[in-house]
């Protein structure tokens, strides 16, 4: 194919990821792709609306990449309409929201100019999906008392103070929080447990945590589950420590399993959360789609090679 077939660029982005301030940038991102001779066609952010449609008609040998510019979120709708329309192009990422898990795996900078140095590139690496039900998700599912926390947390105050405001709000809740009987079914084994809190990861940080699944790979075709069991109030303060550490999957208050196929069952309700965004009612089924993103990275990132 030549480089004339795939002249054109997707740039999808969310004006209000963060603090707005991505805004300010757009034109300089529209000159940028430009200059390197590329037709740059945007799509604003509208709950997945217009991307939808796009992606239902797009000729894929006319485009050279998508740019998606914004948080986990943004990324998110992005990656579902791809899989669900069968879109195979390659993605970069101008982290641009409260939440940029996603690209802090794959160590790529905040710096607008650094970040579309990569994203006007040629490396990639590959990136494994999750699935829970009918969605996708790419960075972390989470399901107990820490969700309701985080969807009840003030979206002007998560933009002005990021993970400290799921911590300020936390630190208030945590005398209310009740442990769920869960029944956790792999094709290892079956886990019965009492839990606050758990998450099924791609990656290895979510909601400020960096080492929350430290052992995560996103291109190994597994998930990595990681699971809170009921204890006492006295031992929160000492394991979210270790959290803080990534020493956490030893803790014998943690549950921690790899798998590539998860149902979750519990005995109530509870929260879920995909990617910083409402998630899916219980039960949840999960799955991983291999190897299925390429993703821009820097030429000097060795870690993906």
């Amino acid at each position: 194919m030549t480089r004339r077939a795939k002249s054109k660029i997707l740039l999808y982005y969310n004006p209000y990821s963060g603090n707005g301030m991505f805004q300010n940038s757009l034109d300089h991102i529209i000159d940028r792709c430009q200059e390197k001779g590329f037709q740059v066609m945007t799509i604003r952010v509208n709950k997945g609306i217009q991307i939808e449609k796009f992606f239902s008609e797009i000729d894929e040998n006319e485009f050279s990449r998508i740019i998606a510019c914004g948080g986990d979120g943004t990324l998110n709708i992005c990656v579902n309409a791809m899989i669900r329309h069968d879109i195979h192009l390659p993605m970069a990422i101008l982290p641009a929201g409260t939440a940029n898990d996603f690209a802090y795996y794959f160590e790529l900078p905040s710096d607008i100019d650094d970040a579309l140095d990569i994203a006007l590139g040629d490396k990639t690496t590959k990136a494994d999906v999750g699935t829970v039900n009918d969605k996708c998700f790419i960075n972390v599912a989470a399901m107990g008392a820490m969700v309701d926390v985080s969807q009840k947390t003030d979206p002007a105050l998560k933009n002005a103070f990021g993970s400290l405001a799921y911590y300020l709000k936390g630190a208030s809740e945590l005398t209310q929080v009740h442990p769920i009987e869960v029944k956790l079914t792999t094709p290892e084994r079956v886990y019965e447990e009492e839990i606050y809190f758990m998450t099924v990861c791609n990656g290895e940080s979510a909601g400020g945590f960096r080492k929350l699944s430290p052992h995560s790979m996103m291109n190994d075709g597994l998930m990595d589950v990681v699971a809170f069991r009921k204890m006492p109030i006295l031992e929160f303060g000492p394991l979210l420590f270790e959290v803080l550490s990534g020493r956490h999957p030893q803790n014998k208050n943690v549950l921690y399993f790899q798998t590539d196929r998860l149902k979750i069952e519990a005995s109530e309700d509870m929260p879920t959360d995909i990617d910083g965004e409402c998630g899916e009612k219980l039960p949840l089924e999960f799955g991983i789609l291999e190897k299925r993103l390429d993703i821009f990275i820097d030429h000097n990132t060795w870690r993906f090679d």
